[in-house]
């Protein structure tokens, strides 16, 4: 009887967390969606004033000015088309864009996919993340390492939408990323017994996913790769802290840029000399290898030492 009343209160407080998480998640995917407009405003502001900006960047500034235009504290969510003020009912995450079927609810124009499919993303990175996440939640530390993922996860959400959309990773999303990269980085050689190998292993880490594309940038003098991929290399470097698991990211972002750009080339979708944005791909290689780094290099020893 004890062992059936122990199992119900453990599936009920699974079902909290998860539900927990799934409702934070589309909330933060919701404030991300809406950081992705408020970044690009304030970007093409800072390239008109330095006069970098072409005809159709002006016209897309007119029609974001409005957002930079308030203070913190008077910021309220608007339509990008006829400037309605948002009401609480008209956001709620995924719930309000399918019930006014993705328009605007004063002037009917489309409101795009990109909010709810960012919203949907959040909520699915944290739910994951927390079914797959490979150490035990033993201790604070292990505590802090997941809240840790999931904050920079949030940060890295607005970063593929932007660089997806922009082909540009904004700096106070890299800088984000590598602050709370140092954070993760600090506690983790701090707590490890070994702390030498612990720093050839962030060290290692660092050089792999953001030394080797600062040679490629210098050498190709910015044309193959963009410095804000060697930024954002830096801080997922810090989050990781194994260089193991960085070869994993970086082996994984350029075997699915293959699988992508391959067969794209050959439908004559994309050219030789295509842009195509590297970040959401890093990112993604990220993923893979902090959720399902340790169990593939125990896979990959396990076959190589049978």
């Amino acid at each position: 009887m004890s062992a059936m009343i122990s199992g119900m209160l453990t599936n009920i407080n699974s079902f909290v967390i998860y539900l927990a998480l799934t409702l934070v998640g589309l909330c933060l995917g919701s404030f991300a969606g809406a950081s992705v407009w408020r970044l690009r405003a304030r970007q093409l502001l800072n390239d008109n004033a330095n006069g970098d900006i072409d005809k159709t960047e002006k016209k897309e500034l007119k029609r974001l000015n409005k957002l930079v235009k308030k203070s913190v504290f008077n910021d309220r969510s608007q339509c990008l088309n006829c400037q309605y003020q948002l009401r609480w009912f008209d956001m709620l995450p995924l719930i309000s864009w399918l019930s006014l079927k993705g328009r605007c609810r004063k002037c009917r124009k489309p409101i795009g996919y990109l909010e709810p499919l960012i919203e949907l993303g959040v909520m699915l990175f944290f739910v994951l993340s927390y079914l797959l996440w490979p150490y035990q939640l033993v201790d604070s530390l292990s505590v802090i390492r997941l809240v840790t993922w999931l904050i920079v996860g949030v940060a890295l959400a607005i970063a593929v939408a932007y660089d997806a959309k922009w082909f540009l990773i904004p700096d106070k999303i890299s800088f984000f990323v590598i602050g709370l990269g140092i954070v993760n980085a600090l506690l983790v050689v701090l707590s490890s017994n070994d702390k030498l190998s612990a720093v050839l292993n962030l060290a290692g880490a660092i050089f792999i996913l953001s030394g080797i594309y600062c040679i490629v940038y210098f050498i190709s003098k910015g044309k193959w790769i963009g410095f804000g991929d060697v930024k954002l290399g830096l801080g997922l470097a810090l989050l990781l802290t194994d260089w193991n698991l960085a070869f994993i990211a970086l082996f994984s972002a350029n075997l699915i840029g293959c699988f992508i750009t391959i067969p794209s080339m050959m439908l004559g979708k994309l050219k030789r000399d295509s842009r195509i944005p590297f970040g959401p791909l890093l990112i993604l290689g990220y993923l893979i290898a902090g959720l399902a780094g340790k169990y593939i290099l125990g896979a990959y020893f396990s076959l190589l030492f049978v």
